[in-house]
């Protein structure tokens, strides 16, 4: 089991950067490969980015790359999303998600643990 405990959003202005963290609980972390989605009011969740496990394969969402980095630390059970030149359009609510597999996917199907989200607002 995993448990998974997002931080980091909040309110900023379009450009701005922010960094997301997500703690995790349990003996598998450093076993699993991580994702983040998100989901904004009144659409379906959405691939951000995802990193297998031992941080040699990331995946990026067309729309975030070059400006969004995942990274992780499997000796604090974290894993990060360092978020660069925010827009309007990406103000959502972003879960990190495990799955008990090496490798990163994009599909949330394929992913066995969710955070609770954390809230990004992006200001025009």
């Amino acid at each position: 089991q995993v448990q998974l405990v997002e931080s980091g959003g909040g309110l900023v202005q379009a450009g701005d950067s922010l960094r997301l963290s997500c703690a995790a609980s349990g003996r598998t972390f450093s076993s699993n490969a991580m994702a983040w989605f998100r989901q904004a009011p009144g659409k379906e969740r959405e691939f951000v980015a995802a990193i297998s496990r031992n941080d040699g394969y990331r995946l990026y969402a067309d729309s975030v790359k070059g400006r969004f980095t995942i990274s992780r630390d499997n000796a604090k059970n974290t894993v990060y999303l360092q978020m660069n030149s925010l827009k309007p359009e990406e103000t959502a609510v972003y879960y990190c998600a495990s799955r008990n597999d090496v490798n990163a996917t994009r599909s949330t199907n394929d992913y066995d643990y969710w955070g609770q989200g954390t809230t990004v607002t992006v200001s025009s």
